[in-house]
């Protein structure tokens, strides 16, 4: 598939992937603004706009947007994350322009009403108190807090909620309007069009708007960890949760790729689409360590592209009546195994098969691939579409030895646990543990 790169002369990136099979087409927009770029005091500012981006412009009443995509027989949302911010329409593609004139609106022309501002205050607080019902949630949240000092992923894409309290109007709209401008974004369309007829639209629609000032540069650069650093939270909750972060780098290091396939051996390879998903992996080392010995009711390893160095987490779910302590040994013998024995080629093979599925799966259809290459421009470049699947072949058993033994440190890595405090929980889950042992 060709992808063809152009440049407009406000800075706009356009990224243009003509798919002819179907009469429909995505476009989405770009912002390489996250919680990543937030300081204390407006830490989940940039979620916080996302949502004022559907409260109206001058042109476009409260609501309206997604009224019109739906009535034209389209579907259209939004989200945020540590890096970026991205809105997307989908629509049949002779309806395209439809998006090109609602994100072109809102790059510039958001009104963000001071009622509005009010309003939103209360859904997103909402929204946070919403998560804060997942004792996962607060595990999540001290594990990456202690475990990044100085780099601002350090908190969450929600927010801390003294911040979101106490934010105000001109906190949001300055956020905005340093970094929504054409500079700072990348358009994407993939799906059935001309790409000279709708880059020339595309031009017409954004070539006018004003480019923005250079948005404050992420300069700050997290600390070789020196020791490991250990949080427990006390909550009322359901069950016992073990949580440890290890940090890594940023997707754009080489040592990206083994780190992929370590992760997949140790829990599979999970859906790399926009809608997520997947079933665990049954026959991956934790699992079976963790879930099918009956430690663990459920066991994960995450591992995300970023722009600056994240981390690997692997998580779970300890069965009730199983002491913490004895899940957390389990899991450190798997992490210690992997990082001195080599994986078999079994193991390997079985890797790069579940990526090879999962990849032609997360670029199935342009929603997708939308999806796809917008995330990879930002944290990256978009050309990992073309080179991801050689990348992983190049990975060996020792570089998966290799990365374990380096990143799966000691010294590396913060623990976490949920401790219950729920005494109604703790005899039920007694109980629970009774009736699994008889």
């Amino acid at each position: 598939m060709e992808i063809r790169e152009e440049h407009l002369d406000n800075g706009l990136m356009v990224l243009l992937a003509p798919v002819r099979t179907a009469p429909v087409a995505t476009f989405w927009v770009w912002y390489r603004v996250g919680s990543r770029n937030e300081v204390p005091g407006i830490t989940g500012v940039s979620h916080w706009v996302e949502h004022m981006m559907f409260k109206g412009t001058p042109t476009l009443a409260k609501g309206e947007i997604m009224h019109l995509v739906n009535r034209n027989g389209g579907v259209d949302n939004a989200f945020t994350s540590a890096d970026y911010t991205a809105y997307f329409e989908t629509l049949p593609s002779d309806r395209l322009e439809l998006a090109l004139r609602i994100e072109s609106d809102r790059m510039v022309n958001a009104l963000f009403d001071p009622d509005e501002v009010a309003s939103e205050r209360t859904v997103i607080i909402s929204e946070r108190e919403g998560a804060e019902n997942e004792p996962r949630f607060w595990l999540s949240e001290e594990v990456q807090a202690t475990a990044f000092k100085v780099h601002s992923y350090h908190h969450d894409t929600i927010g801390w909620k003294v911040d979101l309290q106490t934010m105000t109007r001109d906190d949001l709209y300055a956020h905005y309007k340093k970094h929504y401008a054409p500079n700072n974004a990348i358009i994407v369309a993939a799906g059935d069009f001309n790409a000279d007829a709708l880059l020339a639209k595309i031009a017409d629609a954004f070539g006018a708007l004003p480019r923005g000032g250079a948005p404050t540069p992420v300069t700050s650069v997290e600390p070789p960890q020196e020791g490991e650093r250990r949080v427990k939270v006390r909550r009322p909750g359901p069950a016992k949760y073990w949580h440890a972060a290890y940090h890594v780098p940023q997707a754009t290091d080489p040592d990206f790729f083994p780190l992929f396939v370590l992760c997949g051996v140790l829990d599979g390879v999970g859906s790399m689409s926009f809608s997520g998903g997947g079933s665990p992996g049954r026959s991956a080392r934790l699992y079976r360590a963790l879930v099918a010995t009956g430690l663990a009711v459920d066991v994960d390893c995450s591992f995300r592209a970023t722009i600056d160095p994240g981390t690997l987490d692997v998580a779970a779910t300890v069965r009730p009546g199983v002491p913490i302590e004895r899940v957390e040994r389990a899991l450190f013998a798997e992490l210690d195994k992997i990082a001195t024995k080599p994986v078999t080629d079994e193991e390997l093979d079985k890797v790069i098969k579940q990526a090879r599925s999962q990849f032609v799966y997360a670029t199935d259809g342009v929603m997708n691939l939308g999806y796809w290459l917008g995330q990879w421009q930002v944290v990256s470049s978009y050309k990992a579409y073309g080179t991801f699947l050689d990348n992983l072949m190049r990975v060996t058993k020792a570089d998966v030895t290799r990365v374990a033994a380096k990143y799966l440190a000691e010294t590396n890595r913060t623990v976490g646990w949920f401790i219950p405090t729920d005494d109604n929980v703790r005899r039920k889950a007694r109980r629970t543990s009774q009736r699994v042992r008889r």
